[in-house]
Order: C-alpha cells, then structure tokens, then sequence
C-alpha cells in the first residue's frame, strides 16, 4: 500500500442514511467516483461492526476500481483491517501518533482542526498528511459545528506545509472562493449525497477546481 502524494480535490463523506441501505450506499459512492470524486470517507457511528466492516470492504474495492483514495472516520481498527489507505481522526478520538503506530508509515492520516490554526500546526508536528478547517458555510450535517473564517485559509496556506481540507455547507456556488483562499481538497456530504443527480453534482463541484486553475 504506497502513500498517495495527490491530496487534491474533491473529498466525499458518506451520509448518515435512516437506517443500514449498503446497496443504496454504494451506488450513490459508485456515482460520485463516476464525477470524480478523488477522496472517499466512510463515515459511520452505528455500532454494527459486522455491517461496517462488510461496506468498508466493499468501498475499499470501488475506490481502487476508480484508483482513488479510501479514507475510515476515526476507527483506525477498521482502517487496519481492511488496509484503508488512511483514517480520519477529530479531536477526541485516537491521538495521531497511536494512529501512527498502528498503521505505519504509509498510511494517510488527516486532522480536523476546526477553526484553530495551532491544533493544525500541532498535527502537522506529529506527522499528519493532511489538517481539515471548517465549518465554513451553515452546514444540515453538524450544524453546531464552530465557524471557521475564509481568512483562515490563507493565514494556514502560509504557515503549514500540508494539504488543506475545507469542509461545512460547501456548495459549486462557494467551493471555489475556499480553493482560491487555499485549500487544496473541498470535503462535502450533502452537497453530493443529498442532490437527486449524484453524477451532476459531483462534476459540478470537480469543476471548482478547474475554474480557480483558469482565473
């Protein structure tokens, strides 16, 4: 399993569905890869580890069909078995450095820093491959989540040498000020998962990254 040096672009988080729908979930994962989608988190908080085990196998599988990269929300157990390329860890869950240890080298491991430029700088410290800001926009799935400034961006573009996340209500209407301001990856849920055309809305928030590449 070799570290992805390609930290850029759009970056799915699947949806907490009503009830246990894998069918329904990887169709709609299969759809966003279709559009483009470079970075697949598998985000689940139910504690059926028999069912999360079985659709993380499944996505794993269809992300290395589309040769994108496979991320686990905070579980690095389940990361571990079915060699994720990499978790995903927030501020209460495992420290990074256990993480580390127990992935090794070549996993990818992200950070959420919310909206606090010394929690990135402390991850960047410990070897993260990647720190997350957000939320930057009102967002339907953590609605409590703190706001985090488009300034944010830029001030973390100067002083850090990782990828950047941006995450929280982006939309293809406000994704690319976020690029533009520094961020190298985009990390959406409903923008993709909630939309009737999956495909379309996908491509249209791909495309963000092109129109800052042309201005």
């Amino acid at each position: 399993m070799e570290k992805a040096i390609n930290l850029r672009g759009l970056y799915v988080i699947t949806p907490a569905l009503p009830k246990a729908n894998s069918p329904k979930l990887l169709r709609d994962v299969e759809l966003a890869l279709r559009g483009g989608a470079h970075l697949v988190q598998y985000r689940d908080k139910s504690r059926d580890r028999t069912r999360r085990l079985a659709e993380a196998t499944k996505l794993m599988k269809l992300c290395n069909r589309y040769h994108a990269i496979f991320i686990v929300n905070d579980d690095v157990e389940l990361a571990a078995a079915i060699q994720a390329h990499g978790v995903h860890l927030g501020g209460e869950d495992t420290p990074l450095a256990q993480a580390r240890q127990r992935l090794g080298d070549q996993a990818i491991i992200g950070a959420s820093c919310y909206n606090r430029l010394e929690l990135a700088v402390n991850a960047q410290q410990q070897g993260a491959d990647y720190v997350a800001f957000g939320r930057f926009f009102p967002s339907r799935t953590k609605p409590q989540a703190v706001p985090a400034d488009v300034a944010l961006l830029r001030h973390a573009k100067a002083q850090l040498h990782l990828p950047i996340v941006a995450i929280g209500g982006i939309t293809a209407q406000n994704g690319a000020q976020l690029i533009a301001a520094g961020a190298d990856m985009l990390a959406v849920v409903d923008a993709v998962f909630a939309q009737e055309d999956i495909l379309s809305a996908t491509r249209q928030l791909v495309n963000c990254f092109g129109n800052v590449a042309n201005a």
